[in-house]
């Protein structure tokens, strides 16, 4: 299961399981955060200039994102409502399309997750305003969090954990978890993590329960309030 698991069924409502009654969750596995970036003719080095240039066209600029109801596209708008600006969004069916249009100009602004920007963003062929994390990321670590920017409810964990189906008898659960957990503290995997731009979490399968039930919650507020619809 990833983030997208828990935005489902806000935007398909006749879908045909519920994630808290069908599923028994069993451990967070890890976390990766976005990065906001710009095309570099944007006239924006800061997050408050980007809700500058926003708020004065409103409608004109465009953001892209790999696909509707992705990270990238559900963040972008979290980022509308917060900041009070409006956009377009553009979908694409993958990510090397949506970054190869905001590269040409055609888009201004993306978030996405890091690794395939990183090299792009370090050669100034995007310009990386802030990632999304409650701090600092080593491998982007002049890069502001958008908490520095000024926008702490704009902190997204682009997560991954692991379920089963519900009816599993607890103690499989338990077992699953515990051999999870161990696979995460060794530091191999911690490290082959981290080459991806993500970071191994762990933890009990109650805790992991919890995170489902409270994103659950908040993008289908997000969804609500956004009026996010899936296109007939």
């Amino acid at each position: 299961m990833s983030l997208p698991s828990t935005v489902a069924p806000s935007l398909v409502p006749n879908i045909s399981y519920h994630l808290e009654q069908d599923f028994e969750p069993v451990i967070k596995a890890a976390v990766s955060y976005n990065v906001l970036v710009v095309n570099p003719s944007v006239p924006a080095n800061t997050v408050a200039e980007l809700v500058s240039l926003l708020k004065s066209q409103p409608d004109k600029l465009t953001f892209s994102s790999g696909g509707f109801g992705t990270p990238a596209h559900l963040i972008g708008e979290q980022f509308k409502l917060e900041a009070g600006v409006r956009a377009q969004h553009v979908p694409y069916q993958q990510f090397p399309q949506a970054i190869g249009d905001l590269l040409n100009g055609t888009h201004a602004f993306m978030f996405i997750t890091m690794l395939p920007v990183i090299d792009l963003i370090k050669t100034g062929k995007l310009r990386a305003l802030a990632v999304t994390g409650p701090k600092r990321v080593a491998a982007l670590s002049e890069v502001p969090t958008i908490v520095e920017a000024g926008f702490p409810s704009l902190v997204v964990e682009d997560w991954t954990g692991f379920a089963v189906k519900r009816g599993t008898p607890p103690a499989v659960v338990v077992q699953l978890n515990a051999a999870i957990n161990k696979a995460l503290a060794k530091p191999s995997v911690r490290e082959a993590f981290a080459k991806l731009g993500a970071e191994a979490v762990g933890g009990t399968s109650a805790e992991y329960g919890s995170l489902v039930s409270e994103q659950v919650a908040h993008w289908k507020k997000v969804v609500t309030e956004a009026n996010i619809k899936v296109a007939p």
